[in-house]
């Protein structure tokens, strides 16, 4: 028997790499589906050559030039799925729709009636394989995500080894990315470590979603409580005259339904888990198929009423559609979840995305704005704040914060390195220091007392080639070098005849004008 403190027994049928066998494409081909330009899904093929669930396609398409790319379908993966739960819904009762490729069930009821839960096994493979046209796994646990994880393998895990099983799974397959990300640098890598943690501490540090973690790696279920039975006047049913002859039509019939029972559920403070949507046709038909239900937007329940559709038009149905009904199957009481703005819900980020504009309309671009990163050395500089519609930080407006005293000084601004400490008393300037600076290079030892200055020194430092040796004395003045005060015969200039030259240079040729 089953106690508060053990999952129910729950088989999980999984087709894997099921948007690729939906698109009729064989395990040996290279491809891979890709959704905002990151690939999710490919082949076996594929994963030989290097790709991978969530790269880019530029390094998927580097790493196997031959890949197919082909673009996501959900339509198309929930149609030809349901053709899978139709198969495997003749052989057990209350056939769960988790996603397009992978179902779940009661295993206990079922396990009784065909004998063992290795019969079962066997037979849902192949009913599952045969109508998939591809590869099945079953797998066999307490709770659905052991299951799931079960089935990966291809392994039943005997009754209470749950646990156990799990132990050895990374954090990453929790499916919380973030959370995976905090375990592993807080140095747990895997479920049974995780586990191993008291749950209260849990519930402090990482939150209620971190609770509801740390309960699927302990094995349990993901609430404490047990479902309950709904009430029956929670179910909504509209009567279609005249028949709905299309797909489409009865999409658009279905989204009001969908917005009435979220009103019904809200009023009462229940949420759904699991949904039935019933569809009947003017000849008596029903096709009936019941979701696990993980969002509570009308869109949803429209996305799984085409699947539905779709899939048992594939699989021969026919006639009007005349009645939709939606029931809630598992409820459980609302408790507080705080959600993100659109979630993955196109339409909420439309009404959204609308409301801010007109907020921003009326009263200019910076009402709404978010942090992105920015850089900086402090928590005060590593963000800046921009308009919503705006994703460059370079048009941010930094918040105001308080700066250092210096921080703004026009002379610390420029300098780059703290400047070298002062020259010892009595030791002169030394290189590098004072005017010397601005040099690049130190000057070299200045001539000693005695012999003259030496080239690149004084005011021959200001030339780019050192001056030549002046001439002996009485040896005339050299052609290459002629100072314009130099007196023939002598090596020194004289000071007036200088002068006088200087002069006549500013007069020019004709000479001083009277």
């Amino acid at each position: 028997m089953r106690t508060p403190e053990t999952g129910r027994r729950t088989a999980a049928v999984l087709c894997p790499d099921w948007s690729l066998t939906a698109a009729g494409v064989s395990p040996a081909t290279p491809a891979a589906i890709v959704r905002d330009d990151l690939v999710t899904a490919c082949t076996a093929a594929a994963r030989d050559e290097g790709v991978h669930s969530g790269q880019k396609r530029r390094d998927a398409q580097r790493a196997c030039p031959a890949l197919l790319m082909l673009p996501d379908d959900p339509l198309r993966d929930g149609g030809e799925f349901c053709r899978v739960v139709t198969a495997v819904a003749d052989l057990v009762p209350r056939v769960e729709v988790v996603q397009p490729g992978l179902l779940a069930f009661p295993a206990s009821g079922a396990a009784r009636y065909h004998g063992s839960e290795h019969v079962l096994a066997e037979r849902v493979v192949d009913a599952a394989a045969a109508a998939s046209g591809g590869e099945c796994w079953v797998g066999v646990a307490d709770g659905l995500f052991a299951a799931a994880l079960a089935a990966r393998r291809g392994v039943l895990v005997p009754p209470g080894r749950t646990p156990a099983f799990l132990a050895d799974h990374p954090v990453g397959v929790l499916g919380r990315p973030d959370l995976a990300d905090l375990l592993k640098r807080l140095g747990l890598r895997t479920l049974g470590e995780f586990a191993g943690l008291p749950a209260a501490d849990v519930l402090a540090r990482f939150g209620p979603d971190g609770a509801v973690a740390h309960r699927l790696a302990r094995g349990l279920d993901e609430r404490p409580v047990a479902p309950s039975r709904p009430p029956p006047e929670l179910a909504v049913v509209a009567h279609l005259d005249p028949p709905l002859a299309s797909v489409d039509a009865a999409a658009f019939a279905v989204r009001p339904l969908a917005e009435e029972l979220h009103e019904r559920l809200s009023r009462r403070g229940l949420v759904c888990t699991l949904l039935s949507i019933e569809a009947e046709t003017e000849d008596g038909a029903v096709c009936e198929r019941m979701w696990r239900h993980g969002s509570y937007s009308a869109a949803a329940v429209v996305d799984r009423l085409r699947w539905q559709l779709e899939g048992w038009l594939t699989a021969g149905g026919r006639g009007q559609v005349t009645l939709l009904r939606l029931a809630p199957e598992e409820v459980l009481r609302a408790g507080g979840e705080q959600l993100d703005l659109s979630g993955d819900d196109p339409e909420a980020a439309a009404r959204m995305a609308r409301a801010v504009a007109r907020v921003q309309g009326l009263l200019g671009p910076y009402a709404v704005t978010v942090p992105v990163p920015a850089g900086g050395r402090d928590p005060a500089t590593r963000l800046a704040w921009v308009p919503w519609d705006d994703a460059q930080p370079a048009t941010a407006l930094p918040p105001p914060t308080r700066r250092h005293p210096g921080a703004g000084h026009p002379a610390a601004s420029r300098r780059r390195r703290p400047d070298p400490a002062p020259p010892a008393a009595g030791a002169g300037v030394a290189p590098g220091h004072g005017v010397a600076s601005r040099r690049r290079r130190p000057d070299p030892a200045p001539p000693a007392a005695g012999a003259g200055v030496a080239p690149g020194h004084g005011v021959a430092s200001r030339r780019r080639r050192p001056d030549p040796a002046p001439p002996a004395a009485g040896a005339g003045v050299a052609l290459a070098w002629r100072h314009p005060g130099a007196v023939p015969g002598h090596g020194v200039p004289d000071a007036a005849a200088g002068r006088a030259a200087r002069q006549r240079r500013r007069d020019g040729p004709g000479g001083r004008a009277g």
